[in-house]
């Protein structure tokens, strides 16, 4: 069998892995310091006491999450409709806005609770359009054989800037409280501009109905009928969503672990490191065979892991657990996102990239109120340990319920999900 060549030969995929590496970092950097901004201010100009301030900390995130669920079907529209480079550019472009308006209120020392939650909610429309955009742009620029290890590369660039963002911005905020979001603009500068030398990506004509708002249903739909992308995206959705322990981290940090601020770190860094590691791992030893049942039992273990940091009073145990954890997530990511992306027609990539970054920030943001409702009932460890039993549940059933999944044996798509101009190419 002929070796197939790495996706960063390909000058296209460089310039699209520095893109993305780019604007994670910027974001992740920026993001954590206006949550500290927020709370700070709150609490210092504002004279709210602790649990005030932490229940406007926790509107921050709602903020964010309500423009992607508004705006999911027109993003994901735009994505199939327009040229996908630019609207990447164009909502980066947004992000850098952000970062600039944010650095001059923290220089001038005008920062209030009404401009930071605005500056959030812009974030989260930038957010909400640049990333079906993104994702729909890493299928037209690689082979579909070798767009598994494509997505795993493009992990390793989302992974390795989520560590480091946070990091970087609380190093730089140290030093300076508005150079976080200085240096922040640059990254997002330096995304817009690796983005512009790659091929133009004209999404493929729609079928079907021309009006826009038939079109963005269709979107919906598509996944609603399509019973393995229908499953794909919701293992995901619900196993997130009830097995998510990263909201109860700080809980687990002060008063079970007894580690405190700088324990916290590394039990937020410890699930990146884990899914990292699998992310460059399989960069170069893809998997072939059973990968559907592989991304099941993955999930499987993310809960089994969820479970026992549960339990765990032991920082040691519980870092090695949360790595476990990253890495169960990272293998599950990696076969749902090249099935999602491999199953879907060139015509459809933005709409169900779209609708699959919603359910991915449902399950986040709404995993994170989900914790805390249910830590009030059953108290932190209860909520933990339950939520990984129910995520070893989840797919135990969606198993049994869409047995698509665990049939799914290699990362070959269907003739009708392949693109039109890779259809052309293939011999009669």
């Amino acid at each position: 069998m002929k070796a197939q060549p790495s996706p960063l030969s390909i000058p296209d995929f460089r310039a699209f892995w520095i893109a993305r590496f780019s604007a994670v970092l910027a974001t992740t950097a920026m993001v954590v310091i206006l949550g500290y901004q927020l709370y700070d201010t709150a609490r210092a100009d504002y004279g709210m006491s602790v649990k005030e301030a932490s229940f406007y900390l926790g509107l921050l995130g709602f903020a964010q999450f309500v423009p992607l669920l508004l705006l999911t079907p027109v993003a994901g529209w735009v994505a199939d409709r327009f040229e996908r480079r630019l609207v990447a550019r164009l909502a980066t472009a947004i992000d850098l806005i952000v970062a600039l308006a944010l650095g001059a209120a923290t220089t001038a020392h005008m920062l209030t609770l009404p401009l930071l939650f605005g500056l959030a909610a812009l974030h989260g429309i930038a957010r909400v359009f640049v990333a079906p955009a993104m994702s729909a742009i890493a299928p037209n620029i690689v082979p579909p054989a070798i767009l598994p290890r494509a997505i795993a590369m493009s992990s390793i660039a989302w992974q390795s800037a989520s560590v480091g963002g946070p990091a970087l911005g609380g190093f730089l905020y140290h030093a300076n409280p508005a150079l976080p979001y200085w240096i922040s603009a640059g990254f997002l500068l330096l995304s817009i501009v690796a983005l512009t030398p790659i091929r133009r990506i004209m999404p493929t004509a729609m079928s079907g109905s021309t009006h826009p708002l038939r079109q963005m249903v269709d979107g919906l739909s598509f996944v609603r009928t399509h019973r393995f992308l229908l499953g794909a995206i919701t293992l995901d959705l619900f196993a997130v969503l009830l097995g998510g322990a990263t909201a109860l981290l700080p809980v687990y940090a002060r008063d079970i672990l007894h580690v405190g601020p700088s324990g916290l770190g590394w039990l937020r860094a410890s699930p990146a490191i884990g899914a990292a590691g699998v992310a460059l791992w399989f960069a170069f030893r893809p998997l072939h065979n059973n990968v559907g049942v592989k991304m099941l039992l993955a999930v499987a273990g993310f809960g089994v892991a969820t479970a026992l940091f549960g339990v765990s009073r032991s920082m040691p145990l519980s870092m090695l657990v949360l790595v476990a954890l990253g890495g169960m997530d990272m293998l599950s990511v990696y076969v749902r996102s090249s099935l999602v992306q491999l199953h879907t027609p060139d015509t459809m990539r933005g709409r169900v990239s779209a609708v699959s970054g919603l359910a991915i920030s449902a399950s986040n943001e709404l995993g994170e109120l989900e914790s805390g409702l249910l830590a009030a009932l059953l108290g932190p460890v209860g909520a933990v340990v339950f939520g990984g039993c129910a995520a070893v549940a989840v797919a135990g059933l969606w198993a049994y319920w869409f047995p698509e999944l665990r049939r799914a044996r290699t990362f070959d798509p269907p003739e009708t999900a392949l693109p039109e101009a890779v259809m052309q190419e293939k011999p009669a």
